[in-house]
């Protein structure tokens, strides 16, 4: 009885994790169906009202440069923040939507000296569409 109530006890845990995995990822806003995004147009504008106030200059946060589509798509000190053609597997996105398991990752940082507001569900579907139509 006991290895029955363990065995059972087991698959409810893994049912948890992966049901909380893909709750993380269906809270990601859907990606807007504007067509032809491009980073000139539609993202840089959001990013230098949300992000290049800390992400641009001689002393970029993470060293991520985000006043530049080269400097976006080179990513951070610790790698890319975006996969081309896949927003759902982007940092960028993920932190962003605030699905990120660190807070501390969340974009803009949810108390923020400079008063900067997280980004809208449109905002980020729209740089989701800008990621799954190529980024650029």
């Amino acid at each position: 009885m006991k290895i029955t109530n363990l065995i059972m006890l087991t698959v409810a845990a893994s049912f948890a994790t992966i049901t909380t995995a893909g709750a993380k990822e269906s809270k990601l806003p859907p990606d807007s169906d504007k067509t032809g995004v491009t980073y000139a147009t539609d993202i840089k504008p959001i990013f230098d009202a949300s992000c290049v106030k800390c992400h641009s200059g001689d002393k970029a946060k993470a060293r991520l440069h985000m006043d530049t589509l080269e400097g976006v798509l080179k990513g951070t000190k610790q790698g890319k923040i975006v996969v081309v053609n896949d927003s759902a597997n982007s940092h960028l996105v993920k932190s962003v939507a605030h699905t990120t398991p660190d807070s501390e990752g969340w974009m803009p940082p949810v108390h923020n000296k400079a008063g900067i507001k997280p980004l809208t569900p449109e905002q980020i579907g729209l740089i989701r569409a800008w990621i799954d139509q190529g980024a650029k």
